[in-house]
């Protein structure tokens, strides 16, 4: 049974004084048959008083506000958690079967948000690549697998070039974002053929750098199949998500689930870095994987200074290479 201590450090820093600063944070870990919360500390400036609830989805969430005036905000998170990991489905039932299950959660209300689709400029394009690729008597999970290898060999993992504001028309477009954006367009194309599919926020975490989106806060997929229930799907990797995965939080898209966000009183420009360290319960310090400043699953409390479009920047990049090939 996997066992990891994660510290997560959020830290604004204002350009002068504010006040009245209130947030929402999602940083309390699921806790179910597969995931156990050893200890959980959470430290925040001024040491407010954080109000826990449990929102529609089954997510502790806090709520607080820092009324005093101050020029900095951290909100500083560590975990133990023991993880355990988790059988994959069986394909035991005929695929026409399993798809008429799918059809009847339809009715179901504690399906109904997972099943909505968002539309977008290339939503026609998405259905007709899916139509394109059908596979008689595949099955949901054999499906959802396949959906997943294809958001993996089909979008560049690229930081920068996409925010938390990022629509799908300009994922779609540059075919090419973090994490977030991965699974939001794999919740998409499961969406379009019927198979519930909720986004998941967490971290992944194993002995050595290897995958994308360590260090960091990260996102996934989960996919509902019939006889197993809730298979996380890791479209940035094309893995299983299991033991190495610790969730945070499940919703219909990242705005469900986002780690911290808020607004204050006062000045509109600051700097926001988010820190996050994966080791083992007997390390006295943990290893910092990533440091990133303005973090893609960290959004910034308003008012704020708002920076020219990440996606603009990148097509503007791409014209600039375009022209001196020219």
């Amino acid at each position: 049974m996997p066992e990891f201590k994660i510290q997560h450090i959020t830290k604004y820093t204002y350009d002068g004084p504010v006040r009245d600063s209130a947030n929402q944070i999602i940083l309390y870990p699921i806790q179910d048959e597969f995931q156990e919360v050893v200890r959980h500390d959470i430290k925040i400036s001024g040491d407010p008083f954080v109000d826990v609830f449990v929102d529609y989805y089954g997510n502790e969430v806090g709520t607080f506000t820092y009324v005093a005036s101050h020029t900095k905000l951290e909100i500083s998170s560590t975990i133990l958690v023991n993880t355990k990991h988790r059988m994959y489905p069986v394909d035991d039932m005929f695929a026409d079967q399993q798809w008429s299950d799918l059809k009847r959660l339809n009715y179901q209300v504690s399906f109904i948000d997972f099943l909505r689709q968002e539309y977008f400029d290339g939503l026609n394009e998405l259905q007709d690549i899916i139509k394109s690729q059908y596979i008689h008597n595949e099955t949901p999970y054999q499906m959802a697998m396949r959906f997943c290898k294809y958001v993996y060999e089909n979008f560049d993992y690229i930081k920068g070039v996409t925010t938390v504001e990022t629509t799908l028309d300009e994922i779609w477009k540059i075919k090419a974002g973090v994490c977030q954006d991965f699974a939001h367009i794999l919740m998409e194309m499961l969406r379009l053929v019927n198979i519930p599919a909720r986004y998941v926020s967490g971290y992944i975490c194993t002995s050595k750098a290897t995958m994308r989106g360590e260090g960091a806060t990260h996102a996934w997929a989960e996919a509902y199949i019939p006889n197993y229930g809730w298979l996380g799907l890791d479209p940035t990797n094309n893995i299983i998500a299991n033991e190495n995965h610790v969730r945070l939080a499940v919703g219909r898209n990242f705005t469900d689930c986002s780690p911290v966000k808020g607004v204050y009183k006062g000045a509109a420009g600051h700097t926001l870095e988010v820190a996050v360290s994966v080791g083992n319960p007997e390390d006295e310090h943990l290893e910092e994987y990533e440091h990133d400043v303005h973090h893609h699953d960290a959004p910034i409390p308003k008012p704020a200074n708002v920076p020219k479009n990440s996606y603009r920047q990148y097509m503007e990049m791409i014209q600039q290479q375009q022209q001196q090939q020219q």
